[in-house]
């Protein structure tokens, strides 16, 4: 499996069964997204990459945000059209998925809804430029409160909040807020989120 992520443009076609279908013609198990029309396949994470993901989820529930997780996948949808399925690296929820949230999630063959979810999080890999565009207009367009990104690569770690979307225009999406520090410096979160300590997120 090549390193950086495959995309695929998309023809007319369910972006559920798409996924389903590019899953199904892979020999390596994998976890496609649809992001902005076309099909992303990331690359397999390293270690270190589940390590700063694990790392951030802790300290989101040791600070009483009990529904939080990792790689789970939201849709995103504007009527019954899907737009977009994204797989977070770790995510925070508005609250647990009740028995509703549980039916959606079987209709639309495991994934729940976009609307479900508070904060999301990306670190990045070699698809670095996915999470910082794409991704990052995708959670504003669906109305992510907060998007938090670590970017290896820059060494630096991002939360934006404040989400702006462009009726007919979802590529115009965008975060209003900023906040920017070096890795090992603790990032601000909006409230009622603790700011992150990033000092664990350097490579020893």
């Amino acid at each position: 499996m090549t390193a950086e992520p495959v995309t695929e443009p998309v023809k007319a076609m369910d972006p559920i069964d798409l996924l389903i279908a590019v899953e199904d013609a892979s020999d390596e198990a994998i976890r496609p997204e649809y992001i902005e029309g076309m099909v992303v396949v990331p690359p397999h994470p390293d270690y270190q990459h589940n390590d700063v993901a694990l790392s951030l989820v802790i300290q989101l529930r040791e600070a009483g945000f009990r529904h939080t997780g990792v790689c789970t996948g939201f849709r995103a949808a504007q009527g019954s059209t899907t737009w977009s399925l994204v797989v977070p690296d770790f995510f925070v929820l508005h609250r647990r998925p009740s028995d509703l949230d549980e039916a959606y999630r079987k209709a639309h063959r495991g994934w729940y809804s976009a609307d479900l979810l508070a904060l999301v999080g990306e670190v990045t890999s070699s698809n670095h430029e996915v999470d910082s565009g794409p991704k990052y207009r995708t959670y504003a367009a669906a109305g992510v409160p907060v998007y938090v990104l670590i970017h290896r690569k820059e060494g630096k770690a991002y939360a934006f909040s404040d989400p702006v979307s462009h009726e007919g225009d979802d590529r115009e999406a965008s975060y209003k807020t900023k906040c920017e520090v070096e890795l090992g410096l603790p990032l601000p979160l909006p409230a009622p989120y603790p700011a992150l300590d990033t000092s664990a997120l350097i490579r020893d």
